[in-house]
């Protein structure tokens, strides 16, 4: 079983903290997300080519993307800064590192939307194998 080392591990009380900050961050980050994209879209219609390359190759040949690109990169590091760690800016989802047990790392999981952290799931796992949290209420859970 693979070994993980994270500067910060949150408890689950830790964890619901931040998600009054992490509204607003997502928020903020789904709206330059969007921004971008749009932009890339404009570009699309003059360049179709456009479409088969990654971000960083898209902002190197269309340079008035770079501050949107930035801007999205600053907003993604803001969330990251708080000690959890992004996973979808689209469903909004962030894991926090929670020792589970001795010895034993899991992620809390909050997706954008739910009103606290209600689940968790192994670290090499995801979303979809997330599991409730005890005494979490289930109508949030896929």
């Amino acid at each position: 079983m693979p070994s993980y080392r994270f500067d910060k591990l949150f408890t689950p009380a830790e964890a619901n903290e931040l998600i009054p900050r992490l509204e607003v961050a997502i928020r903020d980050l789904q709206a330059k997300a969007g921004e971008l994209r749009r932009l890339i879209a404009e570009l699309v219609e003059f360049d179709p080519a456009v479409r088969q390359l990654a971000l960083p190759k898209i902002v190197e040949r269309y340079p008035q993307l770079r501050e949107s690109a930035g801007q999205l990169a600053q907003a993604a590091e803001k969330i990251e800064s708080y000690g959890c760690l992004l996973k979808d800016i689209d469903q909004g989802l962030v894991d926090f590192p929670w020792e589970m047990e001795e010895d034993r790392v899991n992620f809390l999981c909050w997706q954008f939307g739910e009103p606290a952290v209600i689940a968790w799931h192994p670290v090499d796992a995801g979303f979809a194998q997330r599991q409730p949290l005890p005494g979490a209420p289930k109508r949030y859970l896929n």
